[in-house]
């Protein structure tokens, strides 16, 4: 499949090089400028968000987000660089011009879309909760807003804005990484999980014996999609050239089967 990618890649390369897309000054696009002179396009992702992006046993992220990655750069004609770091800095980093792009199931909320571009989307998502059986039986009576109830959520995500927002009485912790959250919930520590519903599927893919339940549905729609620094219209165009191309040629959705519907890669988390 990724032989496949590449040809084609490598035949939407020839069509628009990145040299002869660089016709302005390094002012007007200073972010696609500096991915020309330096031969490398920086992608931070959180590196604990499975299946979007992990670190596997043997210490290498994984996921689709990498996936992803690579075939943008591999496009653009440059080496891919990954940055990790907790996914509450990403846009940060971004807008500080650490990183050219934020890949790590992203959700572009209109906060977010006032500090970045987001191209896409890649994959939709939607809110879920996690938690054990008897926890999912007396929220049905009793609802989320419970001051007694520990919620655990993903440090600056849409996951920990829904929890602000639908249960402000309860007792939210945010974590950096998704393990993290999960480890206080099959501890104890608290009671629900709040992620993406396939988030929530795959944790329950990877403790199948921890007697963890999910809500039915999805609870939000959410646009999952690539975060591109504001200011540099023709790196946004670049990118957003390369996503039309990877969807229309069946890319995206190969990457969405290999990461969502096969379980082979859960082998290689620790």
């Amino acid at each position: 499949m990724r032989r496949r990618f590449l040809k084609l890649i490598v035949g939407l390369s020839a069509l628009l090089p990145l040299t002869g897309v660089i016709a302005a000054s390094n002012d007007q696009t200073p972010v696609l400028s500096r991915i020309s002179d330096s031969g490398t396009l920086r992608v931070g992702m959180s590196a604990g968000q499975p299946p979007f992006n992990v670190t596997n046993r043997d210490g290498k992220i994984i996921g689709l987000d990498v996936d992803l990655a690579d075939l943008l750069a591999t496009a653009i004609g440059v080496k891919l660089e990954i940055v990790a770091m907790p996914f509450g800095d990403l846009l940060m980093a971004l807008e500080g011009g650490k990183i050219d792009l934020v890949i790590s199931g992203m959700t572009a909320t209109l906060q977010r879309n006032m500090r970045a571009a987001f191209v896409g989307p890649y994959h939709i998502s939607g809110k879920s909760i996690l938690a054990r059986s008897e926890t999912i039986a007396a929220l049905q009576s009793e609802g989320l807003n419970k001051g007694s109830l520990k919620i655990a959520a993903l440090k600056g995500s849409t996951s920990e804005d829904f929890v602000k927002l639908r249960a402000p009485n309860a007792k939210l912790t945010a974590t950096d990484t998704y393990d993290t959250a999960i480890d206080m919930l099959l501890s104890g520590e608290a009671d629900l999980f709040v992620a993406d519903a396939s988030i929530v599927m795959l944790s329950q893919l990877r403790w199948p014996d921890a007697g963890l339940v999910s809500s039915s549905k999805p609870l939000t729609i959410e646009p999952i999609g690539v975060a591109v620094p504001a200011g540099d219209p023709l790196f946004l165009n670049l990118v957003q050239n390369y996503m039309n191309a990877l969807k229309a040629s069946g890319a995206l959705e190969q990457l969405e089967k290999k990461w969502f519907k096969s379980g082979a890669w859960l082998m290689q988390l620790p």
